[in-house]
């Protein structure tokens, strides 16, 4: 039986959808059916996912991100495995 992922998380401690006890499991993300590894945020009921734009920072040295709108399905690795 697997635990349901917030709708909304963040990897920011300053945003208000960042969660420390959800981002302790291990968390993966599929992005259009695609594994992706460098999401910052992402929000599976508008449909979209701001990833890392390469080594840009903005100017307070925070990592630029690009909004990617499609299907996002989250889940805990490892509990895939078990399922299938």
């Amino acid at each position: 039986m697997s635990e349901q992922l917030p709708d909304r998380l963040s990897v920011n401690p300053d945003s208000p959808f960042y969660d420390a006890e959800v981002l302790a499991r291990d968390i993966g993300i599929r992005f259009k059916g695609v594994e992706k590894t460098n999401v910052e945020e992402y929000c599976v009921s508008e449909g979209w996912v701001k990833v890392a734009a390469g080594a840009a920072k903005d100017r307070f040295g925070r990592q630029m991100t690009i909004t990617l709108k499609g299907p996002v399905e989250p889940y805990i690795r490892g509990e895939e495995a078990k399922e299938g």
